[in-house]
Order: structure tokens, then C-alpha cells, then sequence
């Protein structure tokens, strides 16, 4: 560990079903974020003897006949009770726990403490840089400092500080961790087996709700109102995205994205496509502008596509980053695509998939999504994306005409 000669030792409250090569790799990352926290900082007013939560708990114990005991105080569970010298004592799990530490020199009892964030410093750490991930926990930021009355700062990747910033102005972005952080907590997708980072699979919840399991909170937070920019198109629009980060998350269907381009420019909006590429290829699939959309394709800021999306009529889209832009713009989403569930991504009433066709297999334990992007069917079979290509234009029309009714009742 930087700045600290004491070898580390790891221990965790709960089995996580890992191979001995995964649980190797979950250490050295472990290990990695531990050096990247800096020492254990916290002062216990006991030389040498050292504590915070800096990615779970990290107890440095000095040269000495100690015993130290790690456990829950909640549930009274104790996960780690033995002697040691010369050590720094880390959890394997990085998400919240009531930490309950006692420290014995000699058979007596010299210190105890209590895991309680109020009026300490709280860094929150976005692991993600990819659009949709990041997103998802924009709402915490606030959210932990209210809930833990802490004062909090934020690391996040560049691409999206400018949105944060606007969000919520008055809370630190910051790159490096500050002197005397009491704790440090890190927002991911927790994909996989229950692990270090979450105590249960994200796929097997709503992404918003990742975030209220790693910081064991109460609720997911209020969605934060998007304080907009003004607005720069005088004509009624709609924005579209036809691309994503891969080809399972699109819409197959041939030569939709076409047919629903010429259906909204016939009720009288202009189409702009907003996608950072105007053509990509994968996999053998094309997937670009549509001719009759006006290209507002481009590497552009993500500020300055929340300012156009939140006075847009509405975004339609895929299950993906830009839908989640829209959603933080308040911009409401008609979402098309059944690689993941319906519940899964941000609460829409417009969310177009095929219930009566193959679906959802991202959020199937089973199946290993990243590494196969149609884990169930075989390879070369007409039933490849199979979600995606029964999506018919009738349904995705049927969505925007929904959406429109409700707009315009005053519904959404």
C-alpha cells in the first residue's frame, strides 16, 4: 500500500462463490483501489493504530499484542476476530456496511468505534465512464449527502462533469482523494455474482436502484428537475438515436428507423438525429442516420445535447446512454429494444419491446451477456437478435402516438 509498509490482509463477511483465479482478481483490483485511496488516514488517538472506510474498512495495526474484531452492528454478525501486528486489516466488500470495529492491546479492550458518516467526508466515485452507467447514479450525489448528513465530493468522468456541475453546482468534482476522507464508496453496474462491489447482481434490479444497494439506503432518490439551457430551436422536434454501444441493444427491424423518421415528419416535426456517428458497421449490421433526418450527428458536448433534448417534443431511441441523456433532461423516451428487461433501464410508459418473442436476456443470471451478445440462440440462426428484429414500426408507431396523446392531456 503507498505510503504505508504494513502488509495487507483481506477478509470478507460472506462467500462469493468465486473461483480461486476470479478471487485473485478480485484482490488485485481491490489492492489497486486500496493503493489509489492513499494510507489509512483516520487517527484513533492510539499511536500507530489507524481506521477508515476508505473502500470498505482498512484497520492498520501497529507493532503489538493486538486482537482486533471487525463485525456488523446492526446485526451483531462478526466477520473478523484475531490477532494481529504489524497489518493492514481490509474488507473484501467495498459497498455499506455498519462497520463495528473493537480493538484489544494486551487482553483489554483500548478502542471502539462505530461506522457513522454524519459531518465526515464522503467521496463517491464513478467507476463507469460509459453514458448509461454514469447516469444512473447522478441522483445519489445529493442524495448520500442529505441521507448521510456528510459532506460529500465526486470523482466522474470528464464527459459528463459539465452535466453534474449543472445538476448540482454546489458539491465538489474532484480527481483525487481529499486529506481526511472518512469513507469512499464506488458506483458501478455490479454486474455478476454478488461480490465485492454490491451484495446482490445488478442485473436483478432496476439500474436506479443500484445505487440505494451499494450505500444501503432506504429509497433510490428523487430525480433531480434539469436546470435548462435555453432554447436555440424555434420549430417543434423530435431527436432520434439509432446506434449503440453494441448491436444487441439496436433496432434491427428492416428499414425502420426510416419508416418512423417519415411517420413523426408527417405530424409536422423536424427529425434530428443526434447519434455521435452518422454510420456505423458491426457485426455485419449497418446501423446510420436515416435518410430522411437532419444530421445533428457529432462528437457535441453532453451539456449541449441535454439543453436539445429537454426542448425536444420527445427522444426515440434504444436502450442506451442517449436515452438516459433524455431521461436526465426530462425529456420523455419512447425506448425500443428487448436485450434487457422492461423494468430494468429508467421508468418509461413507452418502452417498445416483443413480450411474445426471446427478450431480457441481459438480466438472465444464466447467461453470460457480455461475452455472447444473443447468448441464447446459436450462431448463424434466424433467431439471432431475435428481440430486436420482431419489433415491428406498427408498435413503435403505436408508442409515439401514446406518448403525443399524453402530452398533449397533460399526462407526461
Amino acid at each position: 500500500m503507498k505510503g504505508d509498509a504494513y502488509p495487507v490482509q483481506f477478509f470478507s463477511c460472506r462467500d462469493s462463490g468465486q473461483s480461486p483465479e476470479e478471487m485473485q482478481e478480485t484482490l488485485a483490483r481491490l489492492a489497486r483501489l486500496s493503493r489509489e485511496a492513499g494510507p489509512v488516514a483516520g487517527e484513533t488517538g492510539i499511536p500507530g493504530l489507524r481506521l477508515d472506510f476508505n473502500g470498505g474498512v482498512r484497520v492498520r495495526v501497529p507493532a503489538g499484542n493486538w486482537r482486533l474484531t471487525i463485525g456488523d452492528y446492526d446485526s451483531g454478525m462478526v466477520f473478523y476476530d484475531q490477532a494481529v501486528s504489524e497489518t493492514v486489516v481490509t474488507s473484501v466488500e467495498q459497498y455499506y456496511i455498519r462497520w463495528q470495529i473493537e480493538v484489544a492491546r494486551d487482553g483489554e479492550t483500548v478502542f471502539t468505534h462505530v461506522f457513522d458518516p454524519a459531518g465526515q467526508k464522503i467521496r463517491l466515485v464513478f467507476l463507469s465512464w460509459l453514458l448509461g452507467d454514469m447516469q444512473t447514479f447522478l441522483s445519489y450525489v445529493p442524495y448520500v449527502r442529505d441521507v448521510f448528513r456528510a459532506d460529500v465530493y465526486y470523482s466522474i468522468h470528464v464527459s459528463m462533469q459539465e452535466v453534474a456541475r449543472r445538476l448540482f453546482p454546489d458539491i465538489r468534482c474532484r480527481n483525487e482523494a481529499e486529506e481526511d476522507t472518512y469513507a469512499t464508496y464506488y458506483f458501478h453496474a455490479s454486474l455478476g455474482a454478488p461480490g465485492s462491489g454490491a451484495p446482490l447482481d445488478g442485473r436483478m434490479i432496476p439500474m436506479l436502484r443500484t445505487g440505494q444497494v451499494i450505500l444501503g439506503l432506504p429509497t433510490p432518490p428523487p430525480k433531480i428537475p434539469w436546470p435548462a439551457g435555453p432554447r436555440r430551436i424555434k420549430e417543434p422536434y423530435v431527436c432520434i438515436g439509432v446506434q449503440a454501444s453494441s448491436v444487441g441493444k439496436g433496432w434491427l427491424w428492416p428499414d425502420g428507423w426510416d419508416e418512423i423518421t417519415a411517420y413523426v415528419k408527417s405530424l409536422g416535426y423536424r427529425v434530428l438525429c443526434i447519434d455521435k456517428e452518422k454510420r456505423l458497421e458491426k457485426q455485419g449490421y449497418v446501423l446510420e442516420m436515416p435518410e430522411g433526418a437532419e444530421d445533428f450527428t457529432g462528437d457535441v458536448a453532453l451539456l449541449e445535447r441535454a439543453d436539445m433534448l429537454h426542448h425536444a417534443e420527445c427522444f426515440i431511441g434504444l436502450p442506451s446512454g442517449l436515452s438516459w441523456l433524455a431521461y436526465t433532461a426530462d425529456c420523455s423516451v419512447v425506448m425500443i429494444g428487448g436485450f434487457s428487461l422492461y423494468w430494468h433501464e429508467f421508468p418509461t410508459p413507452y418502452r417498445v419491446y416483443n413480450r411474445l418473442a426471446c427478450n431480457g436476456c441481459y438480466n438472465d443470471p444464466r447467461v453470460t451477456w457480455q461475452e455472447n451478445l444473443c447468448p441464447r440462440q446459436v450462431k448463424g440462426s434466424d433467431k439471432i437478435f431475435e428481440c430486436s428484429k420482431t419489433i415491428t414500426p406498427r408498435m413503435v408507431i403505436a408508442a409515439i402516438d401514446r406518448l403525443l396523446d399524453d402530452k398533449s392531456a397533460g399526462r407526461a
